[in-house]
């Protein structure tokens, strides 16, 4: 199977809980969205950039700054935030066929287009040895589960932490599949998934009201040493 035809999703909720409206708060000088639809609209690798949402400040949004975006409305039985994302990536790509599907988030402003096409081309050299791709971060640090069970140590072995085996957090900035996989397993982590690392500040993931600020200084220091 080829992986030539490459489709970006990126899917907005208007509501957010714990930062509200934070799809489309200013950040850095413009909506948040506007920085993750930048860079998926600066890879050559990206055929198309579709966005999902059920806002319709989004929409208005997109389709006046960004017309060569597709915007899919998401239907009222997809709306409600019980729905797995896996059920929302089947909805869309059933509207928008292609070979592979990138998946990210409007809250991983500080991704970097470089970055979105090095992973393109690093599961499209890889395959089918590797059928899916995920992107992670690399921590080194004593992790304890809450039973205070070490869990990537020997407490009795007090390693420095440089010298700590690596283990890998999902960091939620990038999925790559096919609509193949997502149908056979109903999730966009395949069999043979290849964990694909990005450096901490470039996963900077906005969830809380800190991670807004933090985000928006880096935003505004990444702009001044360009």
């Amino acid at each position: 199977m080829s992986l030539q035809k490459v489709v970006a999703l990126v899917p907005m909720r208007h509501h957010s809980v714990r930062v509200p409206g934070k799809n489309y708060r200013p950040l850095a000088g413009k909506p948040l969205y506007q920085h993750i639809l930048d860079t998926l609209l600066a890879c050559p690798e990206i055929h198309e950039v579709v966005v999902d949402t059920d806002s319709q400040v989004i929409v208005a949004g997109v389709r006046e700054t960004f017309p060569q975006v597709c915007v899919i409305e998401r239907p009222a039985h997809l709306r409600a935030d019980t729905i797995p994302m896996n059920e929302i990536l089947m909805y869309d790509t059933d509207q928008v066929p292609a070979d592979l599907y990138v998946q990210t988030h409007s809250t991983n402003p500080l991704l970097r287009a470089e970055t979105v096409s090095r992973a393109i081309q690093t599961l499209q050299d890889n395959y089918p040895a590797y059928d899916t791709l995920f992107s992670v971060t690399r921590l080194q640090s004593r992790l304890w589960d809450g039973l205070a069970r070490p869990i990537n140590h020997n407490p009795a072995i007090l390693l420095r932490t440089q010298d700590l085996p690596p283990v890998y957090e999902e960091n939620s900035c990038l999925y790559l599949f096919s609509r193949q996989t997502l149908e056979l397993r109903r999730n966009r982590i395949g069999e043979r998934p290849y964990l694909f690392e990005i450096e901490r500040d470039e996963a900077q993931d906005i969830d809380e009201e800190i991670d807004f600020t933090i985000a928006d200084l880096m935003m505004r220091a990444r702009g001044a040493g360009a």
